[in-house]
């Protein structure tokens, strides 16, 4: 019995959860003004006209090196909380923080060694 009463907190909530922002949209649509003009449709670039193609390639580097970024932030996060309650963990936690840190240097090394981090071309 108390299972299903769980069940049933967790559909009202997803129920919620899909109504309310389609309920908002559908209703910010009625009360919005609509005034379709040529120029609302177009490319705004500081006011000036747009000139050229509106996608570029990127190089696939800038995305290994946000990527890489991305994961040693990540890996700040972790550390923070760990440091400031270090004296209430123990040498458990610092083992286990020891292999932390020691798996992301091994992911660096990793990248490193396959050359993702230099920005030159082979």
């Amino acid at each position: 019995m108390m299972y299903t009463n769980n069940y049933v907190i967790v559909a009202i909530f997803l129920g919620l959860g899909i109504f309310l922002p389609i309920a908002a949209l559908t209703i910010g649509k009625f009360l919005r003004p609509s005034k379709p003009v040529e120029e609302k449709y177009t490319t705004y670039e500081s006011g000036n006209e747009p000139v050229g193609e509106g996608q570029i390639r990127f190089n696939i580097r800038y995305y290994l090196f946000a990527l890489m970024f991305v994961i040693f932030d990540v890996e700040t996060v972790f550390l923070y909380p760990w440091a400031v309650a270090y004296k209430q963990l123990g040498l458990f936690a610092l083992v286990e923080m020891c292999i932390f840190v020691a798996l992301l240097a091994i992911g660096l090394l990793y990248a490193w060694k396959k050359k993702v981090l230099q920005w030159t071309s082979i």
